[in-house]
């Protein structure tokens, strides 16, 4: 990842722009915002990535998506799709099925509730947050791993579910990921920094993007526990925000070699 430092165009979410540029020159890689379709398209062909994040939405930014990873896929550049708040309304929900369906996807980034809705055609969620009952337990693993790894069959899109436990998976195994921190869910940009994250690693990897998918995921929960470990007792959300990022930036491959938890299933 740090040997390759790749370009990554991001067409993400407002309220979190600035922390996905920062976490993606954290890790080694380079960020270019742009969501303008007159513009997108030479931007897209300059990169190695795309990350097409529905936080957002306006019918403006729409056709620039499209139009973006259009463009990615004529050049061979993975494309991850974040459908942020599929499923909590009709333009969300259209929006990223139509983008699913019209690109050839290398990874599908969101929570539980988000990938069911993917999964089902429709759905429902709490805002942009996963539904309570569609959260993935220890007590409940082998439902979403069969749904995780159908949709990956199906789409042959890497499918990365992140919550309390996460799951990664294309149609044959899934990485069962135990990292990071419930305090995560405190700070707005976790997810869409993630989504930077894990198309920043699969760009540096191309031909191994579910393990490259799946270290992205560890490596993000990972810094949340070093980060929470080196809070002072007068720091707060903000601090914890930056701490991660800070954890991302000092990460090598022998820290999360040591600290990944995950299994294969």
């Amino acid at each position: 990842m740090r040997e390759k430092g790749p370009l990554v165009h991001c067409i993400t979410n407002y309220v979190t722009v600035n922390d996905v540029a920062n976490v993606l020159l954290a890790c080694g890689g380079s960020p270019i915002m742009s969501d303008e379709i007159q513009d997108v398209e030479d931007i897209t062909s300059l990169c190695g990535g795309l990350v097409i994040n529905i936080g957002t939405l306006d019918q403006r930014t729409i056709p620039a998506m499209s139009a973006a990873g259009k463009r990615a896929n004529a050049l061979g550049h993975p494309v991850l799709l974040d459908p942020v708040g599929a499923g909590a309304s009709a333009l969300r929900t259209r929006t990223a099925l139509e983008l699913m369906e019209g690109l050839e996807l290398a990874v599908i980034r969101g929570n539980i509730s988000e990938i069911k809705t993917l999964a089902a055609g429709s759905g429902t969620t709490r805002g942009v947050d996963a539904d309570v009952a569609d959260s993935v337990t220890e007590e409940d693993l082998d439902g979403p791993i069969a749904l995780v790894q159908s949709l990956a069959a199906e789409t042959g899109a890497v499918i990365a579910v992140t919550g309390a436990i996460d799951l990664v998976a294309d149609g044959e195994r899934c990485f069962v990921i135990r990292n990071g921190r419930p305090e995560m869910g405190r700070i707005t940009g976790t997810g869409c920094q993630l989504s930077a994250l894990a198309c920043a690693y699969v760009t540096a990897c191309p031909d191994r993007r579910l393990e490259a998918a799946a270290a992205a995921v560890a490596a993000m929960g990972l810094a949340g526990e070093t980060g929470w470990a080196n809070m002072a007792p007068s720091d707060g959300n903000s601090t914890y925000r930056n701490r991660i990022i800070d954890a991302i930036f000092h990460m090598d491959g022998a820290a999360l070699d040591r600290g990944a938890r995950y299994e294969v299933r």
